[in-house]
């Protein structure tokens, strides 16, 4: 099932505190850049984040989840009502986050 518009737009506005959030359409669903890094996405209108240590550290109980067959385990995120935990999230991932590649 491909994610809507509807909960695309729904965590853009989540994320409405945050500066410089983007994302790309791809074969359904969306990718979400943070100060142009990948944090994550939305895969079947599931919020999913990278899972790294910040990210764990900040949701100890998120779930892991697989957002396509053959991908890595991301972490769902469940307080996506709370803007300001979005932001504190964002900010904390940012450092472990990758650096975009070269093309």
């Amino acid at each position: 099932m491909a994610s809507t518009k509807e909960y695309l737009d729904f965590v853009l506005d989540q994320l409405s505190q945050l500066e410089d959030i983007s994302y790309k359409a791809m074969m359904g669903e969306f990718i979400i850049y943070y100060r142009g890094k990948i944090v994550g996405g939305i895969y079947d209108n599931r919020f999913l984040v990278k899972n790294v240590k910040s990210a764990r550290n900040k949701m100890p109980d998120a779930e892991l989840e697989l957002p396509y067959e053959g991908s890595k385990q991301m972490l769902m995120v469940d307080d996506i009502e709370n803007k300001d935990f979005l932001r504190e999230l964002f900010d904390a991932m940012y450092d472990e986050l990758p650096e975009p590649k070269k093309r």
